[in-house]
């Protein structure tokens, strides 16, 4: 089969098999990412991994249709790649999975579980997991308290058990949830929440600010419009060519290894480069993006994830046992 149908088989398959909703970088930006770190793999790291996502309950069913239509030397590039998506394919897997927690499961429940690091048999969707909304604000209002557990406490957590002799199982749930969870922190907006008088809790990471660009058919929420800065859908073969086109990330940066540092730069970038106004106020808009906002928020994007592939390729390669 060549890679034109290879890719063809994976876009059908995914297009059948699931409708999960965008959350933080949309597949394809989810997907580049992995593109990006699995190319920076050792052969061992790879072989290791393979082995670890074999694991995840999804290779036995929902991607199973995957390994009967894909080359060996393909298939595992195409697993890496989907697994990166996982945690935002549970959210539309209502016979396996539920929510926790309150405002629709993005705030963490307080019964003990929010912390659970317990493999497949945790069925929760843990949608608080994806995000460290670090709140700041322009206009004095106090600053609420930041949610935990976030994602960068739980990047720390997973990133320990592949550096421990703990299971193979809980080693491939942390797995699957690091792909996903290291692409999440270096988008902006998954770092940082807006707090002003109209939105003293936040506004959730761009999600209660709305705006229109000159091509635009309707409004769409600022969140939604960062993710998607680097394509629309979920094709393997889109998320490809966009990773093929991304700059190498700076060596320097690349080899920042701390999660706190890489929510640092996100929250900093949001401040400076999300929020900024114009063409962004300090309401809810909508407001109109400008060419000169849009490319600039283009070309971050870019940046953000070639540095989240090159780093999840260190993690992957240092620290996974």
């Amino acid at each position: 089969m060549t890679n034109r149908g290879i890719r063809g088989t994976i876009v059908f398959f995914l297009l059948m098999a699931f409708s999960w909703p965008v959350h933080a970088w949309n597949d394809i930006g989810h997907m580049a990412v992995a593109y990006v770190a699995y190319q920076k793999l050792t052969p061992a790291t790879k072989d290791r991994v393979k082995a670890l996502l074999a694991l995840n309950p999804y290779a036995k069913t929902k991607w199973k249709s995957i390994l009967k239509t894909v080359q060996a030397k393909d298939k595992d590039l195409a697993i890496f790649m989907i697994a990166a998506t996982w945690p935002d394919q549970i959210k539309s897997d209502n016979k396996t999975y539920h929510d926790d927690g309150t405002q629709g499961g993005d705030r963490p429940p307080t019964d003990g579980t929010a912390d659970n690091n317990i493999g497949y048999t945790d069925t929760a969707r843990h949608k608080y997991w994806h995000f460290v909304d670090t709140p700041f604000s322009n206009d004095g209002t106090a600053l609420p308290a930041l949610p935990t557990p976030n994602a960068q406490m739980r990047i720390g957590d997973f990133r320990k058990v592949l550096a421990s002799t703990s299971s193979d199982d809980l080693k491939s749930y942390d797995l699957s949830w690091l792909l996903h969870l290291i692409g999440d922190v270096h988008q902006p907006l998954h770092a940082a929440t807006r707090v002003s008088k109209i939105d003293t809790a936040g506004d959730n990471g761009g999600n209660s600010v709305k705006v229109t660009c000159s091509t635009c058919t309707s409004t769409m929420k600022l969140h939604a419009f960062w993710d998607g800065l680097l394509g629309a859908g979920n094709s393997v073969d889109t998320a490809i060519q966009v990773a093929k086109k991304l700059a190498d990330a700076d060596a320097a940066a690349a080899a920042k290894s701390s999660e706190k540092d890489w929510c640092d730069e996100s929250f900093s970038a949001a401040q400076t480069s999300v929020y900024k106004n114009p063409p962004i106020g300090s309401d809810h808009g909508p407001f109109t993006t400008t060419t000169s906002y849009k490319n600039a928020a283009k070309k971050l994007a870019k940046e953000r994830v070639a540095l989240a592939g090159a780093r999840l390729a260190n993690l992957l390669t240092n620290e996974l046992k």
